[in-house]
């Protein structure tokens, strides 16, 4: 079964859906609600909102939302027990032996043996490098001048050059081969049935924050395609959330994090004594790894390649490190192309003095763009500056946009005076001052006919919930029947009997539904955008047409169910008694 009812409500009221996020994603309050970028898409401008009157969250970008139980279960990949028991410990809630129903045995159980099968491959990898067998990985590894101290702190291991030694080793622990597969250590088809993914590879295993290892990057010896290869996505991981050495970086201690792109970076850094490294795994940066650094650091330095490809990834890094509110800085390795070569050739004391005078990402991007322009020619020059005014504009705060503007009119000769004059130019010109307009109306915009009646059913939900007040008024036209969608009933009946009673709380409703794409709907109606309006009678115009709307809605999905529903009639003549009571009765906005 699961954990009792008023034990998961009392342990979601225990913990501030608030402080909970603010540790994941930076938010700043902005009217009642909080708002930042979400960790669940990439976007620029900030759409995720998080409230505490609801204790809910919700983004208008991609319709992430729901409560505190599923923000950690959606960030952190944890199941529903996992979140409760994580959420419980923060509040100080002591916790009963859970009893899991089937469907949570299966998924808790698949992920207990997947983590097992992980941890004996990895065993299994580490006794291979040290057999006969993996001489070649040890020569690899020692050619790489890394100790045997480094090498057993990160696990690294050697997969035969034989393609199904893993599996017959699994297989003899008892492990059966769906599982296998499902782990991401071997592949099946016709030809070669269920076989080894990686061999003739030295193997990086790959570890959470918890150093539970979740996966595997392996490096082929010799010639072969691809050079390196990871595991695919399973269960137990998600690449695009986790970082390699973020398990040991974590508590380094230190001010900063630094950001590299490949495992023997990280490694050579960590045996330096730079035990802050981390890197991607395999894949481009992510909004979601960014969170995740924000957690550890305020500050991450990148040490990504010296060359093209390097500065590239570097642009697009500082681009979603800036979107999270985390301070980017860029590490010149030059004449070198990265941080293992680096250290081999000069040493740790040197590494740290690049540390130190790591470039400001904005200068840094301004110094990438200047390559594209030829400054001995008036007109190129013209458009670098204008370039650069362009780029200076995207910072809001005016002292932060100043400090940039004096830094770089003094680094390319530009007086300080004109530069400004340009920057104020190009920012009235972009149009950034103008004007927004005013909402005149309950739904601002011609909807399909379907999705005008799902939106003016979720404006009302919407309303409703940011102001319980006034479900007194509505409740004398409006019932749960007269929303059409199922999903939408269920939450109005549940809705309004907890208005009737004076206790109503729109993230409990959230925990009641049980799949995840219900619950992400459950959210939406909550937190459906409502106009910003100033005056009463503006908002008592909007609610008023909202209920009118919500209410010919239903006397049309009830009309035309006449003569298949014996109930329908009963609810036509009670909607156009109620439309048309509606029509003449003031509606009194109560806040």
């Amino acid at each position: 079964m699961y954990y009792p009812d008023d034990l998961v409500e009392d342990i979601r009221s225990r913990n501030d859906i608030v402080d909970v996020i603010s540790g994941y994603v930076r938010i700043q309050k902005k009217g009642a609600s909080y708002f930042g970028l979400c960790p669940f898409h990439n976007e620029k401008s900030p759409s995720f909102s998080v409230s505490s009157v609801k204790q809910m969250y919700y983004c208008f970008g991609c319709g992430a939302g729901g409560n505190v139980y599923s923000f950690l279960m959606n960030y952190e990949n944890y199941s529903f027990p996992e979140a409760v028991k994580v959420l419980a410990e923060r509040a100080g809630v002591a916790l009963p032996e859970i009893e899991y129903n089937e469907e949570q045995k299966k998924t808790a159980s698949l992920k207990a043996t997947l983590l097992e099968i992980n941890k004996e491959a990895a065993k299994y990898y580490y006794y291979c490098l040290r057999s006969p067998n993996g001489k070649q990985g040890m020569d690899y590894f020692e050619k790489r001048q890394l100790s045997e101290e480094t090498r057993k702190q990160f696990g690294l291991g050697y997969a035969n050059k034989t393609s199904n030694d893993l599996v017959l080793y699994l297989r003899s622990k008892g492990y059966r081969d769906e599982h296998i597969i499902q782990a991401g250590l071997a592949s099946q088809n016709e030809k070669y049935g269920v076989h080894d993914k990686f061999w003739n590879r030295v193997m990086f295993p790959i570890q959470d924050s918890n150093h539970r290892v979740i996966g595997f990057g392996g490096r082929v010896m010799g010639e072969g395609e691809p050079k390196y290869l990871n595991s695919p996505e399973t269960p137990i991981f998600d690449k695009s959330r986790n970082l390699y050495g973020l398990n040991f970086a974590r508590s380094s201690r230190k001010e900063n994090i630094i950001l590299c792109e490949g495992y023997m970076d990280v490694i050579a850094m960590h045996q330096a004594g730079f035990n802050q490294a981390v890197a991607s795994l395999g894949t481009a940066f992510t909004s979601g790894q960014a969170n995740l650094l924000r957690r550890f650091t305020q500050t991450v330095i990148l040490a990504y390649d010296s060359d093209g490809a390097g500065t590239k990834a570097a642009l697009r890094a500082i681009g979603i490190l800036r979107e999270v509110g985390l301070t980017a800085k860029v590490l010149s390795m030059v004449p070198y192309k990265d941080p293992d070569e680096f250290m081999k050739a000069l040493g740790p004391e040197e590494f740290q003095k690049r540390i130190d005078n790591a470039k400001n990402s904005f200068l840094f991007e301004i110094q990438v763009l200047e390559r594209e322009y030829d400054l001995s020619d008036p007109e190129s020059k013209t458009k670098f500056h204008k370039e650069i005014a362009r780029r200076l504009c995207e910072f809001s705060e005016e002292v932060e946009r100043e400090n940039y503007i004096e830094v770089i009119a003094e680094t390319y000769h530009i007086g300080f005076d004109s530069l400004r004059k340009l920057v104020q130019n190009t920012a009235a010109n972009t149009g950034l001052a103008k004007a927004i307009e005013k909402p005149k109306s309950g739904i601002q915009k011609k909807l399909q006919p379907e999705e005008g009646k799902k939106k003016a059913q979720r404006l009302l939900i919407t309303w409703l919930s940011e102001n319980p007040a006034l479900y007194k008024q509505a409740k004398a036209y409006i019932s749960p029947k007269d929303f059409t969608l199922e999903l939408y009933q269920k939450v109005a009946e549940i809705m309004f009997a907890e208005l009737e009673q004076g206790h109503f709380e729109p993230a409990r409703i959230v925990s009641l539904f049980l799949e995840e794409e219900e619950q992400r709907e459950v959210a939406a109606l909550f937190n459906t955008k409502l106009e910003k309006l100033s005056t009463s009678a503006d908002k008592e115009k909007a609610f008023r047409d909202i209920l009118l709307s919500v209410k010919r809605i239903s006397l049309e999905h009830y009309t035309a169910q006449l003569g298949s529903d014996v109930n329908a009639l009963n609810q036509v003549i009670e909607a156009k008694k109620a439309l048309l009571e509606l029509e003449k009765t003031h509606i009194l906005f109560v806040e």
